[in-house]
């Protein structure tokens, strides 16, 4: 069988306008897609310099490749189940920032380059005050100074020579932090209020909030996907077909960099919190409000839950009703967004355990789910009955005294036993107190004012109302849930 660079040729070199800090499968399946897209249809026309920052892996497969990819975005969109391929051509370098340090410095000379895309995890953003200058520096922070003041340097402080830095990294602010950083290393470094204040004047700092479920190589599914597809693909990337990137910045950039208007889920606005909070809401909050009671109910993944009859209900119940409303965006917007998540959950190729999502669930309840309850009983002066039951559900699921070196051990109502994880604290917690009289054990968890930023039996009826559907819940969970949706 051919190589996909036997079988698809780079028509042209564009100039190198994006460094992008990071080779995985997140970003080749999502910026350089974009930008792949924004080039064939000619609102872009600039290639991409990947550099590998960390000294772990190997970039072979990217040199016996040229460079070039594929990525299957599949699932369903807008009621159709959708398998599509794109071979991406927007990639021009692939740099180990060690090995090849001289032609990874040398792209800070490069006129056209413009933008610096990063996804160093979420640990990559953080202030080292002992990285060094000299050489290559060990963090991210410490990589991206160096290399902006080689660029300064080199164009003598021209004040259009800046560059538009725009990480995708998980953390909220990130673009404000990864600043935070830069400007503390510049003092650290001793490398001037002069280059300190083109860093201010003449570059850009966003902050991004990035949403599509990446899979990356298909490793059980590859050689039948090549054989589809007519050629070998070692960087084979799989996703899904939704996406969403809201770039936050005090400077507008969308005309630099145009891809909202070739079709692309890209939003450019001057406060991003707004659409943080529906992703962590509708999404997040779907996922924690309705996974331990599906796991309970006796189902394992997310796409079963969806397609059952009772479940599904229950996850469009408590989305519609209680989430939805309290996310202070145009309702229409959240509708649609909310829409979108269903679709994503129904996803047939891919199959999101429960399980998986259940870790540290005390936190994502505390973040993702108590703020919608608050404002749904505010806003109409009663307790939202299915965010409530959630809370008795978390409750339930932690239900067990058997605290090993792995996890709080328990078992569901057909004797299946599964492990919780999550802070050692909180399963201390629930092993030494879940088993005692539900009254007293859900007044005890309310009042955990460490896990919840507040006492909830404040909340009036709240704890009264979570005892009741937690003995339900342990009488029989399936009852209790078809009872809740009525």
């Amino acid at each position: 069988m051919q190589k996909i660079n036997e079988k698809f040729t780079r028509e042209t070199k564009r100039p190198i306008k994006v460094m992008q800090y990071g080779e995985g499968n997140f970003l080749r399946a999502f910026v350089d897609y974009m930008i792949d897209i924004a080039n064939e249809k000619g609102a872009f026309d600039g290639d991409i310099a990947i550099i590998k920052p960390i000294d772990f892996g190997t970039l072979e497969r990217f040199k016996n490749q040229d460079n070039l990819y594929t990525v299957i975005l599949r699932g369903k969109d807008k009621g159709e189940v959708k398998n599509e391929s794109r071979v991406i051509k927007s990639v021009q370098k692939v740099l180990d920032a060690r090995e090849d340090y001289d032609e990874y410095m040398a792209l800070a000379s490069l006129d056209s380059l413009r933008f610096v895309v990063s996804n160093t995890t979420e640990a990559g953003i953080t202030l080292d005050l002992k990285d060094n200058f000299e050489g290559l520096p060990k963090t991210y922070p410490g990589k991206l100074t160096k290399f902006l003041y080689e660029r300064f340097t080199f164009f003598k402080s021209a004040s259009d020579k800046g560059l538009i830095i725009l990480p995708v990294e998980l953390i909220e602010d990130n673009g404000i932090k990864l600043k935070k950083c830069v400007k503390e290393l510049i003092k650290a470094w001793n490398l001037g209020e002069d280059f300190a204040k083109w860093i201010d004047d003449a570059c850009v700092f966003t902050s991004t909030l990035v949403d599509r479920i990446v899979t990356g190589y298909p490793r059980n599914e590859a050689a039948a996907i090549c054989e589809n597809l007519g050629y070998e693909d070692e960087l084979l990337d799989v996703g899904e077909p939704f996406g969403a990137w809201v770039i936050e910045s005090e400077k507008d950039i969308s005309e630099e960099f145009p891809l909202d208007k070739i079709g692309q889920p890209v939003i450019f606005t001057d406060n991003q919190k707004p659409y943080r909070e529906r992703k962590v809401r509708v999404l997040n909050g779907a996922h924690t409000s309705s996974v331990l009671a599906g796991y309970l109910y006796g189902l394992d993944i997310v796409r079963d839950c969806m397609y059952d009859e009772v479940m599904g209900k229950y996850v469009r119940k408590v989305v519609d009703e209680e989430i939805v409303p309290e996310v202070p965006l145009a309702l229409e917007d959240v509708k649609a967004f909310a829409n979108s998540v269903y679709e994503r959950f129904e996803n047939p190729f891919i199959d999101h355990a429960l399980l998986s999502i259940s870790l540290n669930s005390v936190s994502k309840w505390k973040s993702r789910c108590l703020p919608s309850l608050k404002d749904s009983l505010k806003s109409k002066g009663q307790l939202p009955k299915l965010l409530t039951f959630s809370f008795a559900a978390l409750l339930a699921f932690y239900t067990s005294n058997d605290l090993q070196e792995d996890g709080l051990h328990a078992k569901r109502a057909n004797g299946d036993e599964y492990v919780i994880h999550d802070d050692k604290a909180v399963m201390e917690f629930f092993a030494a107190n879940s088993l005692k009289e539900e009254n007293e054990f859900v007044k005890l968890v309310c009042a955990k004012e460490e896990f919840w930023g507040e006492n909830l039996n404040n909340i009036e009826g709240f704890a009264e109302k979570v005892t009741e559907n937690l003995i339900a819940l342990k009488n029989c969970p399936v009852c209790a849930i078809k009872e809740i949706i009525k």
